[in-house]
C-alpha cells in the first residue's frame, strides 16, 4: 500500500508560552529534543521504514528530523515547501486569541504580511501530488508543523472549515496516510 508518514516537530519555547510560531524560527526545548529522540526510537522499534525524511527548513523541524534520522538511519533532505505558514502580524501572539481564531476563518486572508491558507495549501498539495507519483516506489516521512499537518490531513480527508481549523497534531506524534 502506498503510504506517507507525517510528524510534527518537538516542543518549542513558544509552544510552552502558547505563542504562534508560524514562519518564525524558534528552537526546540530540551523536552522537544527528547520527544524527537523518542519518536526516532519508536519508529525504529515499530519497524516503520521510509526511503527519505523530508523536513521543513525551520530549526525546530530540522532538529527533529536530524534526531529521527540519526536513530533510524533514514536519510533526510530539507524541503522548503514544508516551511510553516507565515501568519504575518499574528506571529508571537497567543495561539488561542479570539482575533486570531476569527482571522483563521478567512482562507484568503494573508494575515497582513503573511501567507493565506490557500497559498499554503497550493504549495503543500503540489508537494503531495509529487510524492503520490513516487509512492509506489518510495515512502517518505514528513517532519513539519501543525499548520502543515492541517493541510496534509485535508489532502487525504474531507474536512469542514471548522474541522480544518480545529485539527492538530501533538508534538512528535506520527500520523500515517494512505494514498
Amino acid at each position: 500500500m502506498k503510504k506517507l508518514y507525517f510528524t510534527r516537530h518537538g516542543q518549542t519555547f513558544w509552544n510552552v508560552e502558547n505563542k504562534i510560531c508560524g514562519a518564525t524560527d524558534i528552537a526546540l526545548t530540551e523536552l522537544g529534543h527528547q520527544q524527537a529522540i523518542e519518536t526516532g526510537k519508536m519508529l525504529k522499534k515499530q519497524g516503520i521504514q521510509a526511503d527519505e525524511i523530508l523536513y521543513s527548513p525551520l530549526i525546530r523541524a530540522a532538529e527533529t528530523a536530524r534526531h529521527i534520522s540519526e536513530i533510524t538511519g533514514i536519510p533526510g533532505r530539507m524541503e522548503p515547501r514544508l516551511k510553516e505558514q507565515n501568519y504575518g502580524k499574528w506571529e508571537s501572539t497567543a495561539r488561542d486569541g479570539l482575533a486570531f481564531k476569527k482571522a483563521k476563518e478567512d482562507f484568503c486572508c494573508r494575515y497582513e504580511g503573511g501567507e493565506s491558507m490557500l497559498q499554503l495549501a497550493q504549495r503543500i498539495y503540489n508537494l503531495l501530488d509529487e510524492i503520490q507519483k513516487e509512492a509506489d516506489r518510495k515512502t517518505y516521512i514528513l517532519v513539519a508543523h501543525n499548520g502543515i499537518a492541517r493541510v496534509v490531513n485535508s489532502y487525504f480527508y474531507e474536512m469542514s472549515n471548522q474541522e480544518y481549523a480545529a485539527f492538530g497534531v501533538k508534538n512528535c506524534a506520527v500520523v500515517r496516510y494512505d494514498f
